[in-house]
Order: C-alpha cells, then sequence, then structure tokens
C-alpha cells in the first residue's frame, strides 16, 4: 500500500479535531475553574475581582526637614488562573487633606517594553510595598506635629487594574479600595 496514505489519514482526522475545537467557540480548558473541560468561550466567563487589604504603614523616620513611610498591601486572588496586577494608585489623606499619591507598578501604553506588573497567584497572597518621602514645606504644621506625637487619624484611598494571566486576556478590570488607619 501506498505510505501517503498511512500519514495522510491520521494528519487530516487531526485537523479535522483541530478544527472543530477551534470553531465551536469553547477553550478545552477553562482559565478560571479548576479541572473543567470544554469550558464556554471567554466572553461568558466571570472573572472574580481580586482582594486588596491593607498590611501595614510605618513611619520610618520623621525629621524637621522630611518624613519617610513605607506602605503595605496584601493582595490576593481567587480565581483558579493567576492574574496580571498591573498598576495601584493610592492617595493617602490626613484629616481630609491628601498628602501623598502613589502607584506601584506601571499601565501599559502603546507598545510594551518592559514587565512592571506583578503576578498574583491563585494560593499565595502578595505583599506590594513603596517607600515614600515627604518634605515639610512648612505649610501643614498639624501633620508634623501628628508625625512627632504618633496620633493618625489617616486614610487611604485607592484602585487596581488587574486582567488574566496576559494583557489582552480577560479584559481589563479595576477594583477601588479605602481604608482607614
Amino acid at each position: 500500500m501506498n505510505r501517503k496514505i498511512f500519514v495522510g489519514v491520521p494528519v487530516a482526522v487531526f485537523v479535522v479535531i483541530l478544527a472543530v475545537v477551534s470553531f465551536s467557540g469553547q477553550s478545552v480548558i477553562s482559565d478560571l475553574e479548576e479541572g473543567i473541560l470544554f469550558s464556554p468561550d471567554e466572553e461568558s466567563i466571570r472573572v472574580l475581582p481580586i482582594t486588596i487589604e491593607f498590611e501595614d504603614f510605618s513611619v520610618l523616620e520623621v525629621t524637621k526637614k522630611y518624613a519617610t513611610f513605607e506602605i503595605k498591601f496584601k493582595v490576593s486572588n481567587p480565581n483558579y488562573k493567576s492574574m496580571l496586577l498591573q498598576h495601584l494608585k493610592y492617595e493617602i489623606y490626613d484629616n481630609a487633606i491628601r498628602i501623598h499619591t502613589g502607584t506601584i507598578g506601571e499601565q501599559p501604553e502603546g507598545f510594551v517594553m518592559s514587565s512592571n506588573y506583578f503576578i498574583i497567584l491563585n494560593e499565595r497572597p502578595t505583599i506590594l510595598s513603596d517607600k515614600i518621602t515627604i518634605k515639610n514645606d512648612g505649610n501643614t504644621p498639624e501633620l508634623w506635629s501628628s508625625l512627632s506625637s504618633d496620633t493618625k487619624n489617616w486614610k487611604i484611598k485607592g484602585e487596581a487594574f488587574f486582567n488574566l494571566s496576559s494583557i489582552i486576556a480577560g479584559g481589563k478590570n479595576e477594583i477601588t479600595f479605602e481604608f482607614t488607619i
């Protein structure tokens, strides 16, 4: 018999199976639920939001000219698949006066040259931290006196931008948060 038939039949069967799976609108393995085969297409998948908890806010050093702080957030992922946290924006308020605006990570724009995002796994929370230095300009004596006496009435507001395990998968998702210290 002809050898081309023995090679051609398995290749043709493989192409047919590949076409059926590709055009059926279903993925072979679900992105978000463990152990599910032939899940619905990505548009009908519900992505659970990541969880952001306040971990710590430390005053590292206070002088007459500047103050240095460190802020930490605990980020958890309730989904089965890992998530990409693109960036986390936050604002720190003291008695309703904004004293600092910060960002952890970067929002990708245009052609993505580097990977300054965080992979959040489903089994392990990730601690994100940022060091902040504020200069004393003399316009906020209440802030400097509360820093010196270690009495804080601070609020932290922010938002985080995340998606599935690639920048283009799962759409762009956003969550807001607010903590009072």
